[in-house]
């Protein structure tokens, strides 16, 4: 499993499992068995977003359609919105000839709306103006890599401190010391959380700091 199918669920300040998302949603489906009043709240792992499972049934009613989703998104043949391929394009009856070069390697075109001067510039670049955008593009994107991780990492652990912290004691100082970047004063006002609570803000925390 990637990151992306990893998730973490709580009852209450109480966490009930972490992992892979079948995982996740057995371990969810019976606690509420067990308890109807059970508060569950499940995040993804990654971006603390609310993740959902369909409950409903047996324990093998939930597995199963969690496996079926997981096969319908693994299917090679399943065509996605940018690689469906228009019905007048297919190889059997496009006639057009093709154009020498390299493939597109999964170029993705999108309309970009610039001033005239910068258009000027991108078309006077070598190899045009969506080779220049593309070399400035990748120059920013890792020139901002450690920033954007931290942002993503603090943008998470607040996400999730919201969810599961907001009426706790120490909310809002744990809060401006998560964005102001003070390692020490955040973990001196979650250390009275629930231990649950407070261990999985300090690993959402760790890479935004």
């Amino acid at each position: 499993m990637t990151t992306e199918n990893r998730c973490i669920a709580f009852n209450g300040p109480t966490r009930v499992s972490a992992g892979a998302r079948i995982d996740v949603a057995l371990a969810v489906k019976q606690a509420i068995d067990c308890d109807e009043t059970a508060q569950i709240l499940i995040f993804d792992e990654t971006t603390s977003r609310p993740v959902e499972f369909d409950l409903r049934g047996t324990l093998d009613d939930v597995r199963q359609r969690l496996v079926d989703a997981v096969d319908e998104t693994a299917r090679p043949d399943t065509p996605g919105p940018e690689t469906a391929r228009p019905a007048t394009a297919s190889p059997e009856t496009d006639d057009r000839p093709k154009r020498p070069g390299r493939p597109k390697l999964g170029v993705v075109g999108r309309e970009v709306t610039l001033l005239p001067r910068h258009w000027a510039w991108l078309n006077a670049q070598p190899g045009g103006a969506s080779v220049a955008l593309r070399k400035l593009v990748e120059k920013a994107r890792q020139a901002n890599d450690r920033t954007d991780r931290q942002r993503m990492s603090r943008d998470s652990c607040y996400r999730f401190m919201s969810a599961m912290a907001g009426n706790l004691p120490n909310f809002e100082e744990a809060s401006r010391a998560l964005f102001a970047g003070d390692r020490d004063k955040f973990d001196e006002m979650v250390d009275f959380w629930p231990g649950d609570i407070r261990e999985h803000a300090h690993a959402l925390a760790e890479k935004a700091f």
